[in-house]
Order: C-alpha cells, then sequence, then structure tokens
C-alpha cells in the first residue's frame, strides 16, 4: 500500500509531465523535484517504474525519456494467446475493443503477459505488441517430458505452449509427471522451473489437483502453520467461556448439506406476541484461533476462501480447525460470534445484539430432511421435538423472502450441477440440484444477519470491509434488451435508472419460456461483478444499501476480518486501531476478492473439465437441448444436465448458413433456416475431449 510519501512524488512527478515539455530524462525529473540524496533518487526511480507499470507514464528506450502515457499511441492490456499462434490483447479500457495481434507481432510475449500495444491497422482492430512491462508470474501446469536430452514441460493450458526446463531446475521429475512450474525471467524467455511434482498423470485425482495448483490453491500447509495449529486445543477452555454470554442451554441447531464437514453457522428462532421474532444467527468464532499476524492467518489471507471441487474441499484452514474446533458440531462446546435480531412480521429488523457467546448446537440437521418436514410434511426419525421450531422458522423465512422481493431481490434460479463420480474419480451421472424451502431459510437467515452486521459497521461510521455489487453495464444492457425485444419480449425501462425491481419484471416475463435458463444467465452477465471493498456502494444484486459477509469465516476470510473489526468495535477502538484498519481494509478487499475469482475459475474449470470426461461415455447418444450461445462459427447448445456442447457452421447441412450478429441469429443464405438464443434443437454427441474440456455436437436429423 502506497504511503503518503509515495503519494506526493507520484503527483509531482504527474504535474512535471503535464507541464509544456512533453517528456523528460530521470535526471531532470530529480533536478526538478530538487532531490539531492543516493535515496531520494533510488525512491524516484521506484516510483517512476510503478508508474510505467501502471501505465500512467511511459519511457522511451529509445529516447530515455518519460512521457505522460496519455500522449503516446500505445495502449496497455493482458494478452490471450489462441493454441493456434495469434493472441487478442485485452486492453486496461473496458469501453474499447479487444485489439487481434498476429503471430508475427508477439514479440517474446506470451499469455497472460502485461503489454504495451499500438494498431498497425486501426479499422481492423489489428496491433502489434511493442514492449511487455510485466510477466506473467502464475503457475505454470503441465506434463513433464524429455526429448534429445532437452527437457521440457507442455502446458495443460494449450495457448500457453511449451517451456523448456534448463539442467538442474527439473526437481527430479520424470517424463509422465504432472509438474508446477514458473517461468525463469533471467534466461530465455521461454525457460521455466519445476517447483513440485504434483503427481503421475495416471494417478487418480491428478487432473483435479492440476487445476487447483495452477489457480495458485495448495491442498498442504506450511510446517510452520502446522506448528501453531498443533499447539491450538481441541477443546474450549473453561476460562474463555467465563467471558462469553452462555447460549448452551437454548434451541440452537445447524442445517447444512448432507456432505458438509465445515458448520460455520448455526440458528435459533424464538416468536414473541403475533408478529414479532427473535432470529439468531450465530457464528463460528474463527478469529479466536487464528490469531493476527501468525503462519497461520499469513496463509489464510494468502488462499483467500476455500475452493470446493467434485471430489474435494481444498479449504482455506487445516482440517483441524475447518472441521474441528471451530466447526459448529453438534453436543459439543463451541466459540462463536451471534447476532440476535428482533424482526417485526413485515421482516424489518427492529433491534439487534452482536456479542461474543459459546453454543452448544442440539443437533445437525441437513436438507433433505427438513425439506421433508416443511414440504411434506414427513417427520424424520429424531426431528420430533424440532418440527414446531422450523415451521416457525420457516414462517420468518417466508416472510423475509417477501420483504426481500418486495425491495427487488433477483431470485434468477439457475440450474446447479451436482457431478457425481466413482472411486477413481470418474463421472458417472450429473444431477441438477435446486433450491428448496431449507435452502432460501438458512440463505435468507444470513442475508439478513449479513445486513444488520454491515449496519451495525457503517453507522458507527467507522472502517469496514462490504460485500458490494455494482449497477449493471449500460452498454450491455442495451444489447440484452434489444435481444429480448427480438425475443418477443417489450421490455420499458429506462436504462440509465435500471433497477433491480426492473431484472426481476424481465425474469417474470419469461419464467414459463423454455429457454428460460439461457435468458436468466444472459441476464446475469450484463451485470457487474459482486467483490469485496471497503467502500460501500451496495449491493445490486440482493437489492441492499449495505451489505457484508458474516457467516462463513472457516471458508472466507472477508468474513474472518470482519469478525475481528466487530471485537474491535463492540468496545470503543483507539485511534490507532481504527487507523491501523483503514490502511489495511483496501489491501485485504483486493486480495480476497482476486483469490474468490481465482476459485470461482478453478471450480469452473474442474466442472467443465469432469462434464466433457462424462460425455466421452455418451458418445452417438442424442439429447434435447437449447442454443446457449452464437458465435460466427457455430453455436452452443446446452442439455438438461448443464453440459454445453459446440454445433459447428460447416457441420449445418443444407444450405449455407452464417452469423447474423444485429439478429441474435444463425440463418440459412437459400432456405431461410433460423437458428437462436433458446430454440430446442437435438443433437447428437460426436466428439468429446477431457484435455481440451470440450464437447462437439451434430445436429441431429428432426
Amino acid at each position: 500500500m502506497l504511503n503518503r510519501r509515495d503519494l506526493i512524488m507520484e503527483s509531482k512527478i504527474l504535474d512535471i509531465l503535464s507541464g509544456k515539455n512533453k517528456s523528460f530524462t530521470i535526471m531532470e525529473i530529480n533536478d526538478l523535484l530538487g532531490l539531492h540524496t543516493i535515496e531520494e533518487y533510488q525512491e524516484l526511480e521506484k516510483t517512476l517504474n510503478r508508474l510505467c507499470m501502471e501505465a500512467q507514464i511511459y519511457y522511451s528506450e529509445k529516447k530515455k525519456r518519460y512521457t505522460l502515457f496519455s500522449n503516446t499511441n500505445y495502449m496497455k492490456g493482458k494478452l490471450i494467446v489462441n493454441p493456434k499462434g495469434y493472441g487478442f490483447v485485452i486492453l486496461d479500457d473496458n469501453d474499447r475493443e479487444d485489439i487481434f495481434i498476429n503471430s508475427r507481432n508477439m514479440l517474446d510475449a506470451k499469455s497472460n503477459d502485461i503489454v504495451l500495444v499500438e494498431y498497425i491497422n486501426k479499422h481492423n482492430r489489428e496491433g502489434k505488441i511493442t514492449k511487455v512491462i510485466k510477466r506473467d508470474e502464475s503457475n505454470l501446469v503441465g506434463l513433464f517430458d524429455s526429448e534429445n536430452g532437452i527437457d521440457y514441460v507442455i502446458l495443460d493450458k494449450k495457448e500457453y505452449g511449451k517451456y523448456i526446463i534448463p539442467k538442474g531446475f527439473s526437481k527430479g521429475a520424470v517424463p509422465g509427471h504432472k509438474v508446477l512450474a514458473r517461468r525463469l525471467f533471467n534466461g530465455a524467455f521461454n525457460e521455466a522451473e519445476v517447483i513440485k511434482i504434483i503427481g503421475h498423470k495416471n494417478d487418480v485425482g491428478i487432473d483435479i489437483l492440476s487445476y487447483v495448483y495452477e489457480y495458485g490453491f495448495d491442498p498442504t500447509y506450511s510446517d510452520d502453520v502446522m506448528a501453531e495449529v498443533e499447539k491450538i486445543p481441541s477443546m474450549v477452555s473453561e476460562e474463555e467461556m467465563l467471558s462469553r454470554t452462555d447460549l448452551r442451554d437454548m434451541m440452537i441447531f445447524t442445517i447444512d448439506g448432507k456432505d458438509t464437514k465445515d458448520i460455520d453457522d448455526a440458528i435459533s428462532i424464538e416468536k414473541i406476541d403475533n408478529d414479532k421474532y427473535i432470529l439468531g444467527v450465530h457464528i463460528a468464532d474463527v478469529s479466536h484461533y487464528v490469531k493476527k499476524g501468525s503462519y497461520l492467518d499469513d496463509d489464510a489471507y494468502e488462499r483467500g476462501t476455500s475452493v470446493y471441487l467434485v471430489d474435494r474441499v481444498v479449504p482455506m484452514l487445516p482440517h483441524k480447525l475447518s472441521n474441528g474446533i471451530c466447526s459448529l458440531n453438534p453436543n459439543v462446546d463451541r466459540l462463536a460470534m451471534s447476532c440476535v435480531m428482533e424482526i417485526n412480521g413485515k421482516g424489518y429488523v427492529s433491534n439487534y445484539q452482536i456479542f461474543k457467546s459459546v453454543i452448544r448446537s442440539k443437533k445437525q440437521m441437513n436438507y433433505d430432511d427438513v425439506n421433508s418436514i416443511l414440504e411434506d410434511n414427513v417427520i424424520p426419525s429424531g426431528y420430533e421435538e424440532y418440527v414446531d421450531t422450523l415451521r416457525t422458522m420457516n414462517e420468518l423465512s417466508n416472510i423475509l423472502r417477501k420483504k426481500m422481493v418486495r425491495h427487488g431481490y433477483i431470485e434468477f434460479n439457475i440450474k446447479e450441477p451436482k457431478i457425481i463420480v466413482d472411486d477413481s474419480c470418474h463421472p458417472v451421472d450429473i444431477k441438477i440440484c435446486e433450491q428448496r424451502t431449507g435452502e432460501k431459510l438458512i440463505e435468507n437467515f444470513m442475508i439478513a444477519a449479513n445486513e444488520t452486521v454491515a449496519g451495525f459497521i457503517e453507522d458507527k461510521n467507522l472502517p469496514g470491509i462490504y460485500r458490494v455489487h455494482d449497477k449493471p453495464n449500460k452498454e450491455k444492457l442495451i444489447e440484452y434488451l434489444k435481444f429480448l425485444s427480438i425475443k418477443g419480449y417489450n421490455i420499458k425501462a429506462d436504462v440509465n435508472r435500471f433497477s433491480p425491481k426492473d431484472y426481476q419484471n424481465i425474469i417474470n416475463k419469461f419464467k414459463n419460456d423454455p429457454a428460460r435458463d439461457i435468458l436468466g444467465t444472459l441476464a446475469i452477465q450484463t451485470m457487474s461483478k459482486a467483490k469485496y471493498s471497503d467502500i460501500n456502494i451496495g449491493h445490486y444484486g440482493i437489492a441492499s444499501k449495505r451489505y457484508s459477509h458474516f457467516t462463513s469465516p472457516i471458508r472466507r476470510y472477508p468474513d474472518l476480518t470482519l469478525h475481528r473489526l466487530l471485537k474491535d468495535y463492540l468496545g470503543t477502538p483507539n485511534s490507532k486501531v481504527i487507523d491501523s484498519w483503514r490502511k489495511s481494509l483496501p489491501g485485504i478487499s483486493i486480495q480476497t476478492s482476486k483469490k474468490e475469482l481465482d476459485s470461482v475459475d478453478c471450480e469452473r474449470d474442474v466442472e467443465k473439465m469432469k462434464k466433457a470426461e462424462y460425455m466421452m461415455d455418451h458418445i452417438g447418444e442424442v439429447y434435447t437441448g437449447v442454443i446457449s450461445g452464437i458465435m460466427d462459427f457455430g453455436f452452443f447448445v446446452m442439455l438438461d444436465n448443464t453440459v454445453e456442447g459446440l454445433v459447428r457452421l460447416d457441420s449445418l447441412k443444407g444450405d449455407y448458413y452464417s452469423y447474423n450478429k444485429n439478429r441474435y441469429m444463425i440463418i440459412g443464405k437459400n432456405k431461410g433456416k433460423m437458428y437462436t438464443y433458446g430454440d430446442t434443437v437435438k443433437v447428437e454427441v460426436i466428439a468429446a475431449s477431457k484435455d481440451t474440456s470440450q464437447v462437439d455436437f451434430l445436429l441431429s436429423e428432426e
């Protein structure tokens, strides 16, 4: 994080470069700033390098002069290389389209490098890379091999190509090993060193583990971390319980999926009068065990989140914590942070308390059993004494959901797949999970607690970490509304004041359309991504003015951070504590937002790979699906099991087909046959590849 001195120097440099003279040498800038010492010169050099990296200024290697980046013809962005050799630069300026880069205009840049680019043909948006300003330092995962005495790694991401492993940098890897590697920057641009041997390519689960390492997650923990974990007691001490509100006699329990082992939320309820409820949301007090500044804390910060994959969880915290002392397991004492809310009959919180507590969960419930009670009036064994409480909870849940919908809460109800694998991690089925009554109950209660805690922080006007979601991208929204009009949905709305309620109204219009899942997915794509921030701008998707993540500290670092904030703020924090949080929260927000995106990408890529592997067993079979995407080379079809595959344009028979971008359609030139988003089609599976995570379909004869 930049200190005040850095910011002052940055401001002065930019002022100099904004003057009449357009460019300066480093010594000219040094003299204009009035710097005299070696230390000041080194600080200047450091600041100039950073500003170049940020593309605020530009340094000409030829002229040895600095100028404002805006005075040049260059643009900055990330290079993405296609396996065929060409690539695109995705510009930092999101309002500008990507620039095509021919393979001969790459310099020595690789995928994910940050580069400077200039146009060579602006009309065709073609450019050339003029400089690599930051080499990609992300993990490289691939297959180790050797030929003619030269070792190399063939990367899983084909667009990255392959890297040579110099002698002495193989870490003992032999052909057939899957390895983790990193680029070497003191040698040739295509050299790398092996960091870790992941395992043999044929070992069970290595395919998933490869993605885990590629995205920067590690299923193992350092010796320093584990040494700290060993010192953490397995039982709650009597001394600690005495300093907390004792809720062990209350009817508190948990509701989760059947396979859940890291339980971080428990609930309680009491109904008073006819229309008033006391809802308790009790969250594992992870911050008591994960001390700020410890090895354990540093490791959790780097991970940012747990990663939930097809056959495993890569936890943010070691199992002794995530499944043990921190997990709110039944019939054992556990430390918690409790948010107890008084909620009226319209779903509004009229009063609340946040405090440190000790609880003892009476039962570990699962969604299936709870849904049997609340939906089918079937009472599983062992649930008899909880039925009335669950029904009271459902009353409040319905009240809260109605309030949320009134405010504009957006319910997309997109299908969620669950891939079933056998003992060898081979996919044997894909089931669709739906959000039922029990799942909605927990979601509604957690949202209520998250809003309440965010309000507590904001009302005190103290530094906080929020879960924020910005308004949708205007251009994408206009494009989506245009598409809906072509589909026959005439939406009247002001794109400059497009509210969550407007989204909900749209969804209600096509809720009975066979293409509703696709239309809902396209709606989501118009929206911004939610992230963490120390600046509260509200949460658009939930239609909440203030929102936080408080309820999952076992698996999310922002929640752990928020618990620490709460403990500091429940007392009277001094100015030193407040200032410390104000300085650290922006960095925590950026880091945890990035790691969340990494985890989502990792989970998505593993899911896509396993879906492709599943379809390899179904070559030749015919399915019904819905067109989910259209490109100039073909269209994508999504099956009922959420597997998505490509129908190539050149495979369509009986006519010459082309993509009409303005109408979002594939249209036959002679016969006028049309294919568009949401159309139901029959397809045959003709190819599937686990290595490329791709599935190919052929349009089946009607």
